[in-house]
């Protein structure tokens, strides 16, 4: 769907801790993905298989792109304000499951055993390009943040996440932030 679009820097994933865009996937429909920093792993150090392939691809960018949904219940990790982040993982804010910023995996709570869903991405000169064929840039910030843009090609699109997110109850996890 898309050759290369130019995202953001990696200067920006590591200040802000978390970077977030929406994209159109291959079914036209409108989906947010997040970057997040990724420190250095030492070398044999284990990933989770499915993730094997990004983390060699993007080994040396120090950033990670991640659909923005837990594997439990699918809420989203990055809700407009920031990922929570800990010690190199990613927080869901509704359970408290902890996923590898590096490989994507989760080894505990709700999610436990599962890998986040994984978008291809380039670094290069510092720069953080999308270059995932299943998806193409909208814009950056959630879906909510593209008005008019979400509904063009779906309408109610932006809406029904909007109404979806009220109907989401709020975080049940132990963990504070």
């Amino acid at each position: 769907m898309t050759g290369r679009t130019r995202l953001t820097t990696t200067e920006t994933v590591r200040d802000e801790r978390s970077w977030l865009f929406t994209v159109r996937d291959q079914y036209d429909e409108l989906d947010e993905v997040i970057l997040v920093p990724c420190e250095e792993r030492e070398v044999g150090e284990a990933t989770a298989d499915s993730a094997d392939r990004q983390a060699a691809d993007s080994a040396d960018s120090g950033v990670e792109a991640w659909v923005n949904r837990c594997t439990h219940e699918a809420q989203r990790l990055d809700r407009g304000f920031g990922a929570a982040m800990r010690d190199g993982q990613i927080i869901c804010p509704k359970h408290g499951s902890m996923f590898d910023a590096c490989s994507g995996y989760c080894d505990n709570g709700d999610a436990a055993d599962t890998t986040l869903p994984a978008v291809e991405i380039a670094v290069e000169d510092g720069a953080v390009y999308l270059t995932d064929d299943g998806y193409e840039f909208v814009h950056e910030g959630s879906i909510e943040d593209g008005g008019a843009e979400g509904g063009e090609n779906g309408a109610g699109d932006a809406d029904e996440s909007q109404d979806d997110d009220d109907d989401m109850p709020s975080s049940t996890s132990h963990i504070g932030f």
